[in-house]
């Protein structure tokens, strides 16, 4: 690819997470040799990305495509190293562009959440990309890069200390402060209307291993936590998870792309912790009764409808106070097939829904445009592809803090 124009284009920029990866990529990418560009369908609206990212004097370039036409999304895949998309929600509007990107052996990053939708895409290009030498990484973002990469660097320290992987890891999101994103909304809302109508979908989304190489080869976890529970280990009433049924099958698939490093009867969960006594008790049945009302809302079209009016429309985002940018924690507890026990924390220095996940999205972008991998083209998670380099990048530039504390 070094006869490319673009090491890197963001697709999508016009959007409200796409405004703030340009930023982070202008405000500590710019100038360094990088070469980049906004992409999307309006030139009056990728004239205001250049003035929200303080690009007065128009050094990034813009480039007009439509994501309704391959042709023109393969002319772009062609012009760049690596693709950055926001575009979402990604059933509706990213098929092309994985199909563009797989053909011309353009790497790719997204956020996608929607399982059925990547299933979907990984049997269809896969073969294709590992021909192009097309890197394909969805689910850069909160889902699933913290647990993804959290859980790869638990076991980076368990083979240190231990000599030996983790066979459990329990991530448990303990603080959070911040807002969603329209896409991200709206592509939760897309897979709950394609749940209802969809054997196939919903067979999808009670699989486990939905998204490893061969999904009917089963391993030894088994649904998602669905109902309030008290968590021993961190002595906290929890509640289920929002976003574990795709971040538990990232991390499943990362093991399976990495040949069962972490081990053939390794286990994965998520959960949220709420807090002690009866407050906490309290937090976490009124969320697991809001997850559930949510589910219930989807069935029907008014239900849907309702939801629609409720959450942020696409292309929007949470009111950003720049004295208050959100933030979040989360504990990882591992622990050998012989009792030796691990505890870390993550720390994400913004909102999860926007400002860390833009971050995190733009760093995995440049890692794939920039980093020397030892991987070749095909469909990856983020830790399976990009490992030790995006770690680094992540804790250098992506406004994340991995430790161990115990």
């Amino acid at each position: 690819m070094a006869n490319r124009q673009y090491d890197l284009v963001v697709w999508g920029a016009t959007g409200f997470t796409g405004e703030w990866v340009a930023k982070h990529l202008y405000d500590h990418h710019n100038g360094s040799g990088l070469k980049w560009a906004l992409a999307g369908r309006n030139k009056n609206k990728l004239a205001n990305v250049q003035d929200f990212i303080g690009d007065t004097e128009r050094t990034v370039p813009c480039i007009l495509a439509d994501s309704d036409d391959l042709d023109s999304l393969r002319a772009l895949a062609k012009k760049a190293t690596s693709i950055i998309t926001t575009v979402g929600p990604y059933a509706y509007y990213g098929s092309k562009l994985v199909q563009a990107c797989a053909e011309e052996g353009t790497h790719y990053v997204d956020l996608a959440g929607e399982t059925p939708w990547m299933r979907e895409m990984i049997d269809a290009h896969h073969e294709t990309a590992q021909k192009t030498g097309a890197k394909i990484v969805h689910s850069c973002g909160f889902d699933s890069i913290p647990s993804d990469m959290g859980t790869y660097f638990m076991q980076k320290e368990a083979q240190a200390r231990f000599g030996k992987p983790l066979q459990k890891v329990r991530y448990a999101l303990i603080k959070s402060k911040g807002g969603m994103s329209g896409g991200t909304a709206h592509s939760m809302l897309n897979v709950l209307k394609q749940a209802v109508s969809d054997k196939k979908v919903r067979k999808i989304l009670t699989n486990p291993y939905a998204l490893n190489p061969d999904p009917s080869v089963r391993g030894i976890d088994r649904s998602d936590q669905s109902s309030v529970e008290f968590n021993k280990d961190l002595d906290r009433w929890t509640a289920p998870f929002l976003m574990a049924g795709i971040n538990t099958r990232i991390v499943r698939r990362s093991n399976a792309l990495m040949n069962n490093k972490y081990g053939d009867d390794f286990s994965y969960t998520e959960t949220m912790a709420t807090g002690k006594g009866a407050s906490g008790y309290l937090t976490a049945k009124g969320i697991s009764a809001a997850i559930k009302s949510m589910a219930v809302m989807s069935i029907t079209s008014l239900g849907r409808g309702i939801l629609g009016k409720i959450l942020p429309a696409q292309g929007e985002g949470p009111t950003v106070d720049p004295e208050d940018p959100g933030f979040y924690i989360i504990q990882f507890n591992g622990e050998t097939a012989d009792g030796e026990k691990l505890v870390g924390r993550l720390h994400g220095d913004g909102d999860p829904g926007y400002g860390s996940t833009s971050k995190m999205l733009a760093e995995s972008g440049l890692c794939l445009a920039q980093d020397n991998l030892d991987v070749e083209g095909g469909f990856w998670t983020p830790a399976s592809a990009m490992g030790d380099a995006l770690l680094e990048r992540l804790q250098a530039r992506g406004g994340l803090t991995f430790e161990i504390t115990s």
